[in-house]
Parts: structure tokens; sequence; C-alpha cells
């Protein structure tokens, strides 16, 4: 049987059923681990567990059990929602959002411990069995509240938690949590009054959920947050530094920011702050029909790991990990001048150009095209497919790079903008590689299993 050239090989995702947001991604005893919202039964959004997968190299994925499940009459018993992991003296412990059988759309900050913390697989996990934060503060009328981020700042460990008020304003709240069973309310970190945030976001999200910060090597801080109005609206960032409130208690002063990504089919990044760099992988959710969902029996995927770095200017540079190298086979199916030749199901390929270069990747038996478009006069990199709007993205439109696994399609721009988009393939379809545009040099490979070489 050949496999379904719509089903990613080789980005996260459970064999079967639901996926959403990206949690906890961890380092632990040689291995990143990875965590995600999971309806273990139907590839729809309920039942919301914690899936867990982890990883030697960053390419080849070991799925484990469900790490978190709903504790029936317990504070999580409607669903363990997104969170982190934490190392807390020698224990990994995630710091996630419970939501019970009586929730209004306000979330509790519950914890859960590995069971084992010798084991380099975290197999098992036990949940506290109250929350360590029951509901949001008093007097400042939030009616959204969740998805907890621990972060360290000035040898002292806080966190970030998502949220929205009555009034309509998207904010962060910010807590002290040294101790993970005893949490402080240390004020709002930051909200949608702030001038950078509202000229960078604009209006329209009424919360900002997933709040994710982390430092670089250059000693800028980013701060991630995903867009909400009752629907996700994108995912933007904001790059600054931190400085002391009136209480000594951290804020961010916002310098710029922008899109984190480009395309219509990414939310709700997580982070792992490391030594050397910070890894982030976001959600991309079905764009078909739900039948067609259900007869595939699966629903979601994560993206690759990204590599997320701050430029002088406070923009930011994004670039696949380069541990994704591994799954390039040991030849190349494009290399040099451009030829017209037949695209595997997954692959890695990158195009610069000194003009104005299309990119074809796939002609529809309907007439339509899935193409990228670099315009290095203009300034552009535009992804256009099918009837949807084209994507474009002000950049130098000098290099592209772009990952294509199943119907997930990553394009990195110039180490810069990034788009996120889905793009099935229909029966009758032609996935065939056309490169035209004086001087354009093309590069690709099919992503295999390294055990397949």
């Amino acid at each position: 049987m050949n496999p379904d050239p719509n089903t990613p090989r080789f980005r996260v995702r459970p064999p079967a059923a639901w996926i959403n947001d990206p949690n906890g991604p961890f380092r632990w005893r040689g291995r990143h681990h990875l965590f995600y919202q999971h309806n273990p039964d139907a590839p729809v959004h309920a039942n919301v567990h914690w899936g867990h997968v982890s990883s030697t190299d960053l390419a080849r994925w070991e799925h484990h059990p469900v790490a978190l499940a709903p504790t029936p009459g317990g504070p999580d018993e409607a669903g363990c929602w997104s969170g982190c992991v934490v190392d807390d003296d020698g224990v990994p412990t995630a710091v996630y959002t419970g939501v019970d059988r009586h929730h209004t759309g306000l979330g509790a900050i519950c914890l859960a411990r590995a069971v084992a913390p010798q084991d380099e697989t975290l197999a098992g996990w036990t949940a506290r069995p109250a929350p360590v934060v029951t509901g949001p503060p008093d007097g400042l009328g939030v009616v959204m509240f969740r998805d907890p981020f621990v972060f360290r700042a000035d040898g002292r460990r806080w966190a970030l938690v998502g949220a929205g008020h009555a009034d309509g304003t998207p904010s962060v709240l910010l807590y002290d949590c040294e101790d993970l069973t005893r949490w402080r309310f240390a004020g709002v970190f930051l909200d949608g009054h702030d001038p950078v945030a509202a000229e960078v976001f604009g209006s329209g999200a009424v919360g900002w959920e997933c709040p994710q910060l982390f430092s670089t090597p250059g000693g800028a801080w980013v701060l991630v947050v995903s867009l909400w109005d009752g629907e996700p609206r994108g995912t933007g960032f904001l790059t600054g530094r931190l400085t002391a409130s009136g209480d000594g208690d951290p804020r961010l002063v916002a310098r710029t920011g922008g899109r984190l990504d480009h395309g219509r089919d990414f939310y709700a990044p997580a982070v792992l702050q490391e030594e050397e760099r910070a890894l982030l992988w976001g959600w991309s959710w079905e764009t078909r029909p739900q039948d067609e969902i259900d007869r595939a029996g699966w629903a979601g995927v994560l993206t690759a790991p990204r590599v997320v770095d701050v430029r002088p200017d406070g923009t930011l540079t994004v670039v696949p990990a380069p541990e994704l190298h591994l799954l390039r086979a040991a030849e190349p199916f494009a290399d040099g001048a451009p030829r017209r030749t037949a695209l595997p199901v997954s692959y890695d390929l990158t195009v610069t150009a000194t003009a104005r270069t299309t990119v074809s990747l796939l002609r529809r038996a309907d007439g339509g095209e899935l193409r990228v478009v670099m315009d290095p006069d203009e300034g552009t990199v535009s992804v256009e497919h099918g009837a949807r709007e084209p994507v474009v993205v002000r950049t130098p439109g000098r290099r592209v790079r772009i990952l294509v696994d199943g119907s997930l399609l990553e394009l990195f721009a110039d180490d810069g903008p990034t788009v996120t988009e889905r793009c099935y393939r229909r029966p009758g379809d032609v996935a065939e590689l056309v490169v035209t545009g004086a001087g354009a040099v093309v590069g690709g490979w099919e992503q295999v299993a390294p055990t397949d070489r």
C-alpha cells in the first residue's frame, strides 16, 4: 500500500487521533523531551491529555505512554491543558493548566512530577491532587487565565500566565514561584496597552495565550504570545530587556516585535531555552474538511524544531535546527542549476536567486498551483497555492529553504521570516519541481529516516 502523501513522516505527531499545542520541551539525561496536547480517542479537540515523545538527535522521535491524563473529580478532570516542564531540585516537574468540570474558561495551575527521575525516558508522572494556584488574582477582571510558563531571571524562578480581561485587554501575568508549591502574584508583566505591543499586534486579540520568554546569548529577551479573540489569530513576538518594577519584580520593556510566523497554519509555539540557543516548536492544524480528517484518523502536527535568535536591530533570525540535516538523503535529487524533477513526499529544498524566480512545487488537477515566488528587486517572498490568498513577506528574497513533510510546508526566507502552511495533495495532482529564474541555484534532498540509508 502506498503511504498517504499528506501524512507527515518526520515531524512530531501521535500515531493516530488528535494533537495540538506543543508543551514542555525539556532536556533531560541526554534526551530532548516534547509533550503535546492530545486526544487519544479521536481526531477532534476534546478529552485533552499530554502526549509524550523524546529524541536523542531531534530527527528521530520515540513515542512514550501518555504523560498526563485528566483525574476524575480532580482540578484537571476536564483536561490537562498547556504548560511547561522544569527541573525542580532534580525532579522533572510539569506545570500545567488544569480545568475542572465547572470551568468557565478559567484554569488552575497544577503540578505533576516524574515518578522516576533517573529514567531517561520519563515514562511515569504523578499529579499533585490540589492546584498551586486555583484561579486568577482578584480585582483585575480576568476572564481568561491559562498556560503557565516558568523561567529564571536574576537567579530566581518566575512564571508567566496568559490572560485576558473583561474590558478586552490581553495581558501576561507574572508570579514568583521560587518554591513551585507556593506562588505569589507579582503583577501584570505586560499588557495590550503597551505602546510597542499595541503597534505590533494591533487590536482584536482579547487574550494572549501560551506566553513564552527566553533570553539570547547577546542578552536580549524575547516574549512570544499567541493572539486569541475566541479563535487563534496568529502568533507574535516582542524583543526588549527586563527591568525591575517598584517592587523589584521583573517587567519587559519592549523595543520592537512582529509576527513570529506569517503563515495561516501555525499557533501556540513552545520554547526550550538551552545554554547556547533557543529551540521552538509550533502546532499546525488541519485545513481540510472534518470528514477527510475522520477518514485519515489523525489531525494536527508539530513543526520542525527551529533555532531562534535576535539580530542587533531586534528582529528575529529563525532557521531549522541543524540536526535536521540527519534526515537528508545521501544524494541530492537537485544540485546546482534548476531542472524539472519529481518531488518526493518529504523533502528539504534550498533555492538562491539573484532575480525574480518562481519555484513551482505542485501542479493541481484543477489547474491551481503551489509555488514560491522570490523577488530580490521588490524585496519579497510569496507563497501561493489554491484559492487561498498569497502570503507575502518583506525580506531580501535571495534565499529560501523549504521543508515539506507530507501536507506540512515550512518556508524559511533569508534566515528571517517563516511561513507555515498546510498543502494537501489530491488525486491527479503532480508534485514536480520547476524553477524559472536567471541565475537560480537549487539544492534538494529527500527526507529519509537515518536508518533507511
